[in-house]
């Protein structure tokens, strides 16, 4: 393990120790318009994306208030890493929701545990199971998880000029600094 995977471990570890066992309600394209999934076909551009860890490329993006983009997102990094589109509230309520998941091995610094979306919750000890509005599965229209080496796209279209960013929700990424701005023309 080299030093940023070791740095990237040790954030993992310390977020979720500190995260109550609830599930929250990440709020995936609910509240304020965040804009809607999009059809390819229809697309006005596309834009590739890297992911290192921690860190993306480009770190903002220009969008135009209608305008419909296919992301092509790579991960050229070692360890596992989401592309999410959101508001600041909405990657912190997703945040929380992400760090169950790694305290219950479905995510891994690496990789993502497929089974884990099929398993009985409710056998979880000490959760709060009327709070589990959904199943542990992670597969919303505005967010992939993606594997290191894989790749993913996601397809938006921004319906209005709002405080968008694209972020890293995988607990201590966010913090140190996987996360990226649109900017509306």
């Amino acid at each position: 393990m080299n030093r940023s995977q070791a740095a990237v471990a040790a954030a993992l570890a310390l977020a979720t120790s500190a995260v109550s066992p609830a599930f929250a309600d990440a709020g995936h394209g609910k509240g304020p318009s965040i804009g809607a999934p999009g059809v390819a076909a229809k697309a006005n551009r596309t834009i590739e994306i890297t992911l290192g860890d921690n860190f993306y490329e480009p770190e903002k993006i220009t969008v135009k208030k209608g305008e419909t983009i296919r992301f092509v997102i790579r991960n050229g990094g070692e360890l596992l890493h989401e592309f999410n589109i959101g508001t600041p509230a909405m990657h912190a309520e997703h945040q929380k929701e992400m760090a169950m998941m790694v305290e219950h091995g479905m995510l891994t610094p690496t990789g993502i545990n497929h089974d884990m979306s099929k398993m009985d919750h409710s056998k979880m000890g000490n959760m709060d199971h009327s709070k589990m509005s959904m199943p542990m599965k992670h597969d919303d229209p505005n967010s992939k998880l993606v594997e290191p080496g894989k790749t993913a796209e996601i397809v938006w279209t921004f319906s209005k000029a709002t405080e968008l960013q694209f972020a890293c929700n995988i607990p201590g990424h966010y913090e140190a600094g996987m996360v990226g701005e649109f900017k509306f023309n």
